[in-house]
């Protein structure tokens, strides 16, 4: 009888264990990704949240690739683009990411348009 019980009770803790990291993935959220390759001083200019972003698909061009490298030149990157970056003098802070969205392959600013 104890035989049945460990064996189910060893059977049970499997489960459970296995059935954790199971759900668990490590699938990170772009943004927290993107977010996480900041510097601390560009970190701060972000005053709600890594997610008070938005998330676009682009194509690197050749204006694109003065910023990131000539090699990338047709490539299709994420741009995680961070509202409430902007000041006078830069518009919003981009991260491009690749889309396994676990490599950033560079950061800068959108160009300031003059309203």
């Amino acid at each position: 009888m104890k035989k049945h019980i460990l064996i189910s009770l060893f059977a049970y803790l499997f489960i459970i264990i296995s059935g954790c990291n199971f759900f668990q993935g490590d699938n990170i959220p772009i943004e927290l990704v993107a977010f996480n390759s900041l510097t601390k001083e560009e970190q701060d200019k972000i005053l709600v949240s890594p997610k008070d972003s938005s998330v676009k698909k682009v194509t690197v061009n050749d204006e694109l690739s003065e910023q990131l490298g000539n090699n990338l030149i047709g490539k299709r990157l994420y741009a995680v683009i961070f509202n409430g970056t902007e000041t006078d003098s830069v518009g919003k802070l981009i991260v491009y990411v690749d889309l396994n969205k676990e490599t950033v392959v560079g950061k800068g600013y959108e160009k300031k348009t003059n309203n």
